[in-house]
């Protein structure tokens, strides 16, 4: 397990974090001391792709939907309708 100071760290960031990618662990430290690890993530921990429209036909939107609740909301703050 490689240890890197901060100053090291920032400077080579792009490098260290390759170097996890493919499996290294590496300790980033401040005056010596042990802050942090910088690890790879385990496939589970991987975050899925986002797909957008997914729910393409599922779900609808009313017409009025921009102005729903609009008397509400002059009544509240203008004391009117």
């Amino acid at each position: 397990m490689k240890t890197v100071n901060i100053h090291e760290a920032k400077t080579n960031l792009s490098r260290l974090v390759e170097r996890a990618a493919r499996g290294e662990s590496i300790v980033i430290a401040r005056a010596g001391k042990p802050l942090v690890k910088l690890v790879p993530l385990g496939e589970g921990e991987r975050l899925a792709p986002r797909r957008l429209g997914f729910m393409a036909g599922e779900i609808s939107v009313p017409d009025d939907f921009d102005s729903m609740g609009a008397d509400g909301i002059v009544e509240m703050f203008e004391g009117r309708s």
